[in-house]
């Protein structure tokens, strides 16, 4: 996280905390508060991932927008807004989203994009291109157990 204020990062923090607990709308109103005392990539991208969980795609694809526009380095929003355009069955519109997460110069869980990319070759019935990218995934993170489940369920499709 970029140098913000100890008390934004700590509200940031706290919404994190009710996030995983599953309160989301708490989680909502404090990310709202941290990104009041100083705008974040990750306070806008955090906030859209909520609203995605209670099936916001749209407002948490414009949520990770505004994250785009404060930290373009940072992937996470890139991935997400590929993920829900997914879900949104928006195929097409998904793909560029996911390879920028891939890129981005600001990114930790990189295989994310990898599997989401894996997943939506798979719903195009691309068997090959999903392959790649859940060899891709599993190359960046060896433990991540459903990318292996993943290149199993493929491989068995491609025989």
């Amino acid at each position: 996280m970029k140098d913000i204020g100890k008390n934004a990062r700590e509200i940031l923090e706290m919404a994190l905390q009710e996030h995983m607990k599953g309160n989301l709308q708490k989680a909502i109103e404090l990310y709202q508060k941290s990104i009041e005392l100083q705008p974040t990539a990750e306070a806008y991208t955090y906030m859209g991932w909520a609203y995605s969980m209670m099936g916001e795609f749209e407002q948490a694809i414009e949520l990770c927008l505004k994250a785009i526009e404060i930290d373009p380095e940072f992937g996470n929003p890139y991935n997400d807004i590929g993920s829900y355009l997914i879900a949104l069955g928006r195929l097409e519109e998904a793909t560029p989203w996911l390879k920028r997460a891939i890129s981005a110069r600001r990114y930790e869980p990189r295989h994310y994009p990898h599997m989401n990319l894996a997943r939506l070759y798979l719903m195009k019935g691309q068997f090959k291109d999903a392959l790649k990218e859940v060899e891709n995934a599993i190359k960046i993170a060896p433990d991540y157990k459903p990318a292996h489940t993943l290149r199993h369920q493929i491989l068995a499709m491609l025989n």
